[in-house]
């Protein structure tokens, strides 16, 4: 049966200058000097005890400062002024700013109760 229309299935450009287009649409692209990307991933490769989990700590600040249109380096030296307990809740919130507000993460909200209202909830 002869059509103008095209299955889906036929189509073996997958990889066309379009495609890629449209596909990383709302995915920034974002560079940066080899330098900076050391500089960040040598601080973190102190503070965790591991390089993996150093490279995933170091990507993910370097993207969220990017996408803030913050340098990296001033992040890592506002890093370097905390102490682990501050640098804990910091980072989480600094991840968050890119985050919508109904997904951070690290964040535990337990709303306080009052005494009354305690009282009467059965356990």
């Amino acid at each position: 049966m002869a059509n103008n229309l095209t299955s889906s299935s036929t189509r073996t450009d997958l990889n066309t200058e379009t495609d890629k287009f449209f596909n990383n649409m709302y995915q920034p692209a974002f560079t940066i000097s080899s330098a900076v990307n050391d500089l960040v991933i040598g601080y973190f490769e102190k503070i965790t005890s591991s390089t993996e989990a150093a490279k995933l700590m170091a990507s993910s600040v370097i993207y969220t400062s990017l996408a803030q249109r913050i340098d990296p380096r001033e992040v890592l030296e506002k890093f370097k002024t905390m102490s682990d307990t501050e640098l804990a809740s910091y980072t989480s919130m600094f991840l968050n700013l890119n985050r919508v507000g109904s997904s951070y993460l690290g964040i535990n909200n337990q709303p306080k109760t009052n005494n009354y209202v305690k009282r009467m909830i059965r356990p």
